[in-house]
């Protein structure tokens, strides 16, 4: 079963709240998301959204210029049917982050909870790595939420890739400066701690790579 396949058939049979990493409230990525982007007018990117709570509360900051990406149909249309009316206001966007045709430099930041930790092949991950690079303007942020070290091995019968803040900011490489790190304990629907990492990075490429770019 290909990637698209697995996750369109999660989102098909199971309701949001009975996913491992439902939160009711995107809490700490708001808040991280709120010391970098006061404006409200920064772009943002939440990658591999599902059907998460996140855009929610984006909106209901005031957030104008949001782009949900996903490579289930499925779970982008629990989202929209959540949302109703405010789902207009998104920009919806069903893909494979790795394959994804993205603009370049058009973000201020760009979030993804539970997706990176997922690509246990250093290819993909150089792939992810390399999206962030093309459509994140420099300057901007990338924050990212992964199991931490301790955390758990599989999720949604798949294998994943455990970190701890310097690992995870190791993957992106010395153009992205390591400002904050946070560890989160998710407790999942059914009762289940989870330990999460989390870090936030300012993307400030060399000059020689701007120039290349």
């Amino acid at each position: 079963m290909d990637s698209k396949a697995h996750w369109e058939r999660i989102y098909r049979t199971k309701a949001p709240d009975q996913t491992s990493w439902f939160e009711p409230e995107a809490t700490l990525s708001l808040e991280l998301v709120r010391r970098i982007a006061p404006t409200h007018d920064e772009a943002i990117i939440d990658v591999g959204a599902g059907a998460a709570t996140f855009v929610d509360g984006l909106l209901d900051a005031g957030y104008r210029r949001i782009t949900v990406l996903d490579l289930s149909a499925a779970a982008l249309a629990q989202a929209r049917q959540r949302l109703g009316d405010r789902a207009r206001a998104v920009d919806w966007r069903e893909a494979d982050i790795l394959h994804a045709q993205l603009l370049r430099r058009v973000f201020d930041v760009w979030h993804d909870r539970a997706v990176f930790h997922f690509l246990t092949g250093p290819a993909d991950r150089r792939r992810y790595v390399a999206q962030v690079r093309y459509s994140l303007r420099p300057g901007g942020f990338a924050l990212v939420a992964t199991f931490a070290a301790d955390g758990p091995s599989r999720c949604s019968g798949l294998d994943v890739a455990r970190y701890s803040p310097n690992g995870l900011h190791a993957e992106f490489g010395p153009d992205f400066e390591l400002v904050a790190s946070e560890r989160q304990t998710h407790v999942t629907p059914w009762g289940t701690p989870q330990a999460f990492t989390y870090c936030l990075c300012r993307f400030e490429p060399h000059a020689s790579t701007r120039e290349a770019a």
